[in-house]
């Protein structure tokens, strides 16, 4: 579910304001095909704004910028990740163009990882902090998914007793705080400090990937109790309605949503 709605929101904010080169490459950009080599949403965001900037560079040229790494857990099992992940592979004509600075750069890549590593984590401790919120997370899902009556009572109950034990683990394993809503709420508001008052996004007067990042985070548990708490109790909600405005700006020019739907169960 998050993954799926994060893609979503990508596409609509990366694609929307240009339709016309979207239809360029629509012919051409299978997006089953991303989502089976890529199979991350960081990398697949990265790839798609590749595209859009260097339109002269083909799919699997772009795709080939994100070597696949394989390397050992702290199991001893094989885990796979993705080289490059978090940057938007450009030359350095393109790159000034682009970004206002090189610093501005890093700090993208800086703040995407962050919500990989960091931010994401405390999502499922805070969502299925109670029984009653793994009720509501897994009522949530049953809703959006394709479940018939006795399916839909199963995984509600059975998912959300599964995810409300795993939560507690989480909750030891990432070391957070007996209140797992006070390191939600402190990653939140460390955020809206790195934007500062200046800017508007931490892209400036446009999001970037970074603000992408963090808004697909908090908008795959709007409807929750976690997402109603951030918003009365961070300083984010300026910010999130500003993201909001801007996704929703961009809806009505882009067709990318319908055709990234259709990949993003996959990535999901």
């Amino acid at each position: 579910m998050m993954a799926a709605r994060w893609i979503r929101t990508g596409a609509v904010l990366l694609l929307g304001g240009a339709t016309g080169f979207y239809h360029s490459i629509k012919l051409s950009l299978d997006q089953r095909t991303l989502a089976q080599e890529l199979n991350d949403a960081s990398v697949i965001i990265s790839a798609m704004k590749t595209c859009m900037i260097d339109r002269r560079r083909s799919l699997s040229e772009v795709i080939s910028f994100y070597p696949l790494l394989t390397s050992n857990n702290f199991f001893g099992q094989e885990v796979t990740e993705f080289s490059n992940k978090y940057w938007v592979m450009l030359n350095e004509i393109a790159v000034e163009s682009v970004y206002p600075s090189k610093n501005a750069r890093k700090e993208e890549v800086r703040w995407r990882r962050w919500t990989d590593e960091w931010l994401l984590h405390l999502v499922s401790p805070n969502v299925f902090r109670t029984p009653s919120e793994a009720l509501a997370a897994y009522g949530l899902i049953v809703q959006e998914g394709q479940f018939g009556p006795v399916e839909g009572v199963l995984v509600k109950y059975v998912g959300a007793v599964t995810m409300f034990l795993l939560s507690k683990l989480l909750k030891v394993w990432y070391r957070l705080q007996d209140d797992v809503r006070e390191d939600l709420y402190s990653a939140v508001n460390e955020w809206v400090t790195a934007i500062g008052h200046r800017r508007k996004f931490m892209g400036g007067d446009e999001p970037n990937l970074a603000d992408l990042s963090v808004f697909g985070v908090l908008r795959a548990i709007e409807g929750l109790q976690a997402f109603d708490d951030i918003m009365e109790k961070t300083k984010v909600k300026k910010w999130y309605l500003a993201m909001e405005k801007a996704t929703e700006e961009h809806h009505g020019q882009s067709e990318a949503l319908t055709s990234v739907k259709s990949q993003s169960a996959s990535v999901s």
